[in-house]
This record gives structure tokens, sequence and C-alpha cells, in this order.
């Protein structure tokens, strides 16, 4: 899961405690996409209230992969409220820090990340300096690439 996503459920957490009764549909949607394992059902299950049930589940999601977030969306067709409030959420994040939303959270690990990089920097005119050393985790100085490309940042 993304770090907008994640930023997402933990702004929302007691809203979605609130609001989900998570042990029907949701839950077995989730394991029948392969979200969670059958271990996280029990664990789950095992709680003693609806709030609790609901707050280990926001604390699984994040671990369990990049389709984690959009399949808990399509699990909530008996909550479309709340669906809606989490993608009018997602939204107003990526429109508030774009930069931090097309990243991907890079680090200078290889000459691939730096390449990425140097593509989102060229794909993206609102990088700053400061921006993309913050985001990125390694400053925007020129880096030399595979094939004598050289990446930059606006």
């Amino acid at each position: 899961m993304d770090a907008r996503d994640k930023q997402v459920l933990r702004s929302l957490r007691l809203v979605l405690c609130s609001e989900v009764l998570v042990e029907g549909l949701i839950i077995q949607y989730l394991y029948q996409e392969g979200i969670l394992t059958e271990n996280h059902l029990q664990e789950i299950k095992s709680q003693a209230t609806n709030h609790r049930k609901t707050m280990l589940l926001l604390d699984i999601l994040p671990t369990r992969g990049p389709k984690a977030f959009q399949t808990f969306l399509d699990s909530l067709q008996e909550f479309p409220w709340v669906r809606d409030n989490l993608e009018r959420k997602r939204k107003e994040m990526m429109a508030e820090d774009p930069v931090v939303m097309n990243t991907m959270r890079l680090s200078r690990k290889s000459d691939d990340d730096a390449l990425v990089f140097a593509l989102l920097c060229a794909m993206d005119r609102n990088y700053s300096r400061s921006s993309c050393t913050w985001t990125i985790g390694f400053g925007c100085k020129k880096q030399p690439l595979r094939g004598g490309i050289t990446s930059f940042c606006r």
C-alpha cells in the first residue's frame, strides 16, 4: 500500500471504526481476494467489539500489498458513503501534495531508481529542488545513469 493510502486510512481511522461493521462481507471479500489470510480472519473475529475488529483490520491492511487499499474500497459495498469519504480524502491529499503522491518514495539504491527519479522529475514540472530531496531521499544533483544519461530535477 502506498504512503498516500496509508495516510488516508490513518486520518479516517476513528470514522471508519464508528461507521463500518467488518465482521460480515468486508473481511470475507478481503479474504476471497487474497488480502487477508485465514489467520487474519480468525484474529479479527476473536476481537470482543466491532470497534476492535475494525482497528485490527486497519492495522493489517497497510501490510498487505499494493492492492489492499483498492480492494478494501471494493469491499465497502454495504457502506457506499464510507467508500465515497475515503475516495474524497484520497483526492484531497493528492491535490494538497502532488509531488509526494507521484513519487513512489524512492531511495537511491540503484541506477534504475535514479532513472525513474529522472523521469518523474521530467514529467512533473511541479518538482522543486527541495521537494525532490525530501520526497525521494536523495538530492537533485546530477546523477550519472547507465548509457550516459544524466538525471536532473527542475
